[in-house]
């Protein structure tokens, strides 16, 4: 069974989808970093996942938190700066 959730995207992310949020549909059971290795397939990212730091629903989690319907999952690549 899928279902669709709301993924946002920052920096280069964004730019490599060309937009900042897309609905996506996923499946009962797959992880964030499950997720991030279909849609960095899908839009061709270039970072690696353990680049990222993952938050859903407005909370930092691990890489392994299982996806449920309704989240809003956010990618956060590395920011550079000064």
């Amino acid at each position: 069974m899928t279902s669709t959730i709301t993924v946002r995207y920052f920096a280069a992310l964004r730019e490599a989808v060309g937009a900042s949020e897309e609905f996506v549909e996923y499946a009962q059971g797959e992880s964030v970093a499950d997720l991030y290795g279909r849609l960095a397939q899908r839009h061709s990212f270039k970072l690696n996942a353990e680049h990222l730091r993952f938050a859903v629903n407005d909370r930092f989690v691990s890489a392994n938190r299982e996806i449920v319907a309704g989240d809003l999952v956010v990618f956060i690549p590395p920011v550079a700066g000064g």
